[in-house]
């Protein structure tokens, strides 16, 4: 097999994203960490347009983007576990809150980097996120497609799972049990997966890195 490369730096929520369907796969790389403050000459050769992580690399050939890699990880490994439904209805299903994810997910991302009335817009946007998939992505279902984890509880244990430290370390909680149980029931679930759970990044670890580097945002504001 053509060797597989992936470049990021933890405790990037993109970059998890690609490990989770990488081991889920059984498929074996290896992770190239990058320095995000000196990027170096291989990720701005793999990656031009955005300079970012993460990049996959596969014999050689750079894939940018979370989810464009989640997506060529699937199509480029089709074994089990399959992470898309079999059925077309459901995989458009699947296709459109993997979008919504991305779409809407960037309010979590805002929240970190705000403050003031704009902390409490972006909290607002990200409510509404988590109230859309509480009421209409899951229903009863154990994961998104069904019994099965798949993509689109990649896309999404990205955003919750550190929506969590980014609510502690900016004082704003919209996460809370009794207004999405069916939200905090799935994540359970998903953290409880064993390849998830064996991938999972040290929240309290998180959290110290997330403080310092939103004092840096806010001092450089």
């Amino acid at each position: 097999m053509a060797a597989v490369k992936l470049h990021g730096a933890l405790p990037s929520p993109f970059v998890y994203r690609a490990i989770w369907a990488l081991k889920l796969k059984g498929v074996p790389y290896e992770f190239v960490s990058e320095d995000l403050s000196n990027k170096s000459a291989l990720l701005l050769k793999y990656n031009p347009v955005h300079k970012k992580i993460p990049v996959l690399v596969h014999g050689g050939k750079p894939v940018c983007e979370s989810m464009v890699i989640l997506k060529y990880i699937e199509e480029t490994w089709p074994q089990n576990p399959s992470l898309m439904p079999n059925n077309p209805y459901d995989r458009a299903l699947a296709r459109f809150w993997i979008k919504f994810a991305e779409d809407k997910g960037v309010a979590i991302w805002k929240m970190f980097r705000s403050t003031g009335q704009e902390l409490q817009n972006t909290a607002k946007e990200a409510l509404e996120m988590l109230q859309n998939v509480e009421e209409h992505g899951l229903g009863e279902k154990k994961f998104f497609n069904g019994d099965n984890i798949g993509l689109v509880d990649l896309a999404f244990g990205s955003i919750v799972y550190w929506l969590q430290v980014i609510e502690d370390v900016v004082g704003v909680k919209i996460f809370v049990s009794h207004k999405f149980p069916r939200l905090h029931a799935w994540l359970e679930t998903f953290k409880q997966v064993p390849i998830i759970e064996e991938n999972l990044p040290n929240q309290n670890e998180m959290l110290v890195v997330f403080k310092r580097r939103r004092e840096q945002l806010v001092a450089s504001a």
